[in-house]
């Protein structure tokens, strides 16, 4: 299938600010880009770059004043849902490959080993693998209420387990803190995500943050927020939480004045 998405930025800045940008899907899995272009006004020049995490990233610089940045693409995306493997193990420690320690490992926003306790009391008694991480998802998404006034940019994970409010950067923060409390590596994405065979959302479009988890010798898509498995999932960009994926790092102080998201079906 064709799936449009992009974003477009307004800022107001009284000096000239770089920037990093991380909105860009990435192409290494089964995504193919058809068309992508930036326009920016006032024109402005971009250097790309891959992060430690293989994420596309641009550097640019905000130039002084009233400006935009907008990038639109058409993507070519598998038509079917999210996939699943129900019978899918845990590996134990010793036996996970060297690349995903580093996501059981506490971060920033995911402080796995202040929630262990909850995270045993809670899900420590669930037959290891698949289901365990689906039950956590199940907790967090029927937990968590979903709330644009509810959270701060700065809340972590165990501002969320004692909240139980936020939005699918929470949701996505809670539910990869209580799978590495269990040993269980887990990655923090986001991306857009199109609303294709379910109902439109009541909201204003906007990126969507979801989780990877390593089970069985591979990276599986869970969806905390939304709870299903989904159709159109584009990803930009991974990392062990929100602060390695931000849309726009600034080195300064510009004022964000708008912010708009896209991801539709191209029928």
């Amino acid at each position: 299938m064709r799936v449009q998405v992009g974003c477009e930025f307004l800022y107001q800045a009284e000096v000239a600010t770089h920037a990093v940008v991380q909105v860009e899907p990435r192409l290494d899995g089964q995504v193919r880009a058809l068309d992508e272009r930036w326009t920016n006004e006032p024109q402005i020049g971009m250097s790309r770059y891959l992060d430690g995490f293989g994420n596309v990233c641009r550097r640019t610089t905000i130039s002084p004043g009233a400006s935009s940045l907008r990038y639109n693409a058409l993507l070519e995306l598998p038509e079917t849902p999210d996939p699943e493997c129900l019978d899918a193990a845990e590996l134990a420690p010793p036996d996970l490959p060297d690349d995903a320690l580093v996501f059981t490992l506490p971060s920033r926003y995911c402080p796995s080993q202040e929630l262990a306790n909850d995270a045993w009391d809670l899900f420590g008694s669930t037959p290891p693998g698949w289901g365990r991480v689906q039950t956590i998802c199940d907790w967090v998404h029927s937990e968590v209420r979903f709330g644009y006034l509810d959270t701060s940019p700065l809340a972590t994970a165990l501002d969320v387990f004692k909240s139980r409010a936020g939005v699918c950067r929470d949701f996505a923060h809670l539910a990869v803190t209580f799978c590495r409390a269990l040993n269980i590596p887990a990655r923090y994405v986001f991306g857009y995500l199109p609303d294709i065979n379910v109902p439109p959302a009541t909201e204003p479009m906007d990126f969507c943050a979801w989780i990877e988890v390593f089970l069985d010798g591979a990276w599986w898509t869970f969806d905390p927020r939304n709870n299903q498995r989904r159709v159109g999932r584009a990803l930009i960009a991974r990392g062990r939480d929100a602060l390695d994926v931000a849309m726009i790092s600034t080195y300064g102080g510009p004022a964000l004045t708008s912010m708009t998201v896209w991801a539709d079906e191209v029928t």
